[in-house]
């Protein structure tokens, strides 16, 4: 208990939310047997750091008869106005609520009951301005290292475990810390103070076998299918060994198998367009049409390789996720090139550049609605209207550059890059997207009987 406030306190303090309060009313939850409702995010995060609370629910005696877990539409979120409509509609209506990894606003709080004894607790770490009304927040947002919400979920689980569940359970909590947390930093995540130690998990499991379990987790949500009942499912009832292996007759863990080869093969059709670029060079876009969630791949693919001096910022835009629909889902990610080596003072905030250009047209921001800009300050993104993001666009677009700046064009399958404060003139090819690095052949033997021969 001491060491998980240690850690704790070194990201909250000083905190308006004691971890005492947190404590209880999440005890309370499981000693109440009143039902309880889990609202995890979709991604490898937000499902296990949801498990952990299940896990933990369920370890104290709660049911699981009790918990309902709910899972947002396609291309919604737990605040748009139908998602809390399908929750308000959940029966038994729940007396206690857990948000994992949603993100969070200000607003009316996210479920009411006549006699108002809902309770609602937030565990997170998006950047946010505000949390719903009455709801108790666990966030991690504004204090470095910015924890996962899977980390989070599991140092304020673990203590309330600990001497009450078996050790196959705290196992479980672990590998399900770690999974979740690579899934939001990747696979090469240093577990060093003030992060919890979890060396010993990692070297069990091996970081092939939990960087695979990841991409398999994260793949089914991303199809047009949009399952993440199986990627729940799979995690509920496996671990990531199980998950991993291509020999499993479990139907959820194959059908995460064949999800990841729909995104592959998604990925690929759309990752080869060529970029376009604002007029002052600091955004890159490039443009798709799918149905599957694969903008936030292409962009980080795009924005690993693309490089000039000026480039910030790559977006790419899906005018096709949601068919009929009218909206722009888009992705942005901090290229690679614009990351400071050691000063995060001076790194980009995503959001922070995409309201300053929708702030120069009079009245677009508000426009833009909830869910623009939304996210972490280097990989963030939105969904508006279509029209709205034109418009955005066209800002972006005309935006411009002093003669010191840099031009950027695109001529067939080329992108054309001029640097006027060096005067050079750079050209890619973007035929095939960004380049994939090629394996190293092994040399041939020279030296041979049939060589010698030869000559």
């Amino acid at each position: 208990m001491n060491n998980a406030r240690v850690f704790i306190q070194e990201w909250y303090a000083p905190t308006p939310h004691p971890r005492a309060c947190l404590t209880t009313q999440f005890t309370h939850s499981a000693s109440a047997h009143q039902p309880t409702l889990l609202l995890p995010d979709k991604d490898a995060d937000g499902l296990c750091s949801g498990l952990i609370l299940h896990a933990t629910l369920t370890a104290l005696g709660l049911p699981p008869t009790l918990i309902h877990t709910h899972f947002v539409a396609k291309g919604s979120n737990v605040h748009a106005p139908a998602e809390r409509a399908r929750i308000a509609a959940i029966t038994p209506c729940p007396r206690f609520v857990v948000v994992a990894d949603q993100g969070s606003r200000p607003g009316p709080a996210l479920l009411c009951s006549e006699d108002g004894r809902v309770k609602t607790l937030i565990v997170d770490h998006h950047l946010a301005q505000g949390f719903p009304e009455g709801a108790l927040a666990l966030s991690a947002a504004a204090c470095e290292p910015v924890a996962t919400s899977s980390t989070l979920a599991y140092l304020l689980c673990e203590p309330l475990v600990r001497g009450i569940a078996g050790r196959e359970v705290q196992q479980r909590m672990e590998w399900l810390c770690v999974l979740g947390t690579m899934g939001d930093l990747g696979a090469g995540h240093k577990w060093e103070r003030p992060w919890p130690d979890m060396s010993a998990c990692t070297k069990w499991w091996t970081k092939k076998v939990l960087g695979d379990a990841v991409a398999l987790v994260n793949a089914p949500r991303r199809t047009a299918r949009y399952d993440v009942l199986t990627a729940w499912s799979a995690l509920l009832s496996n671990n990531p060994a199980e998950i991993a292996s291509t020999r499993s007759n479990d139907k959820h863990i194959m059908r995460l198998h064949d999800a990841r080869l729909e995104i592959r093969a998604e990925t690929e059709r759309c990752g080869h367009t060529a970029p376009t670029f604002s007029g002052d060079g600091r955004v890159a876009l490039v443009r798709i049409q799918s149905e599957a969630q694969v903008h936030p791949l292409i962009a980080t693919r795009w924005a690993s390789t693309l490089k000039s001096s000026r480039l910030q910022i790559v977006m790419c835009a899906n005018s096709g996720y949601l068919p009929g629909a009218g909206m722009t889902n888009f992705a942005c990610r901090v290229a690679r090139c614009a990351l400071p080596a050691d000063n995060e003072a001076q790194a980009t905030s995503i959001p922070d550049v995409l309201r300053a250009y929708a702030a120069r047209v009079p009245g677009l921001m508000e426009s833009m609605g909830d869910d623009f800009a939304r996210g972490h300050a280097q990989a963030s993104g939105g969904i508006v209207s279509s029209e709205n993001f034109e418009r955005l666009w066209e800002v972006m677009r005309n935006a411009p550059t002093d003669e010191t700046g840099e031009l950027v064009s695109v001529s067939g399958s080329s992108v054309v890059l001029w640097d006027g404060r060096t005067g050079v003139l750079t050209r890619m090819d973007c035929v095939a997207g960004p380049q994939k690095k090629k394996r190293k052949t092994e040399g041939v033997q020279k030296n041979t009987l049939e060589g010698w021969i030869k000559r």
